[in-house]
């Protein structure tokens, strides 16, 4: 059945018809860093399903710009893929962590510069179908060179480049991150003046 949304996107109609409704939860893994759950849910048409997920504590991610245009980005090897990704600077949330300082913290250890000018954009879920995971994406301007202080074990090369630059390397394929590539819509939307920005200082 095709819906016509409303000026705010939303349906017009109840989504009662496609929620799914818990009947049980089972833990199936708990490490360090991410949590397995299996779930039974009730169907729409009343028979039941196996929904397999992993809870995640959420991260932020940071679109860094310099005064020329310039943003900030990573080089990692990241072991599923087997390969060494181009990625905007990010981080997960420490328990309790407010979302503004775990991105002051990420931008600075892992890239050295500090900001003082910030502004949230939005959020994402980059995993829908199997994850709880969300990034926080916030801007930060009026960058400062600095240390790094990488975690043990962590290794990665911190460079620089235009917009277009990266816009074409999403184009062609060199860029496959799902953060950077939502990071390099807000960030084509915000040069263009289409979206805009709540700007505000903060200590780096």
């Amino acid at each position: 059945m095709m819906l016509t949304p409303d000026p705010d996107g939303k349906s017009l109609t109840s989504d009662a018809h496609l929620a799914e409704i818990l009947v049980a939860s089972d833990e199936v893994f708990k490490g360090h860093f991410l949590h397995v759950r299996s779930d039974t849910v009730k169907l729409p048409d009343g028979s039941q399903a196996t929904r397999e997920h992993v809870i995640h504590p959420g991260a932020v991610m940071i679109i860094a710009q310099f005064e020329d245009g310039r943003v900030v980005l990573e080089r990692q090897y990241r072991h599923p893929m087997h390969a060494v990704m181009i990625e905007f600077p990010a981080g997960k949330l420490d328990l309790g962590e407010d979302s503004l300082a775990c991105a002051q913290r990420e931008l600075r250890e892992e890239t050295g510069y500090t900001a003082r000018q910030w502004a949230k954009a939005g959020v994402l879920h980059p995993v829908i179908s199997y994850s709880t995971e969300f990034i926080d994406i916030w801007f930060a301007s009026d960058l400062t060179e600095g240390e790094r202080k990488l975690d043990a074990g962590e290794f990665l090369d911190v460079f620089a480049a235009a917009p277009d630059q990266l816009l074409a390397w999403c184009g062609n394929g060199q860029v496959t991150d799902a953060k950077t590539l939502t990071g390099m819509l807000w960030l084509q939307n915000v040069l263009s003046g289409l979206w805009v920005l709540d700007w505000q200082s903060a200590a780096p």
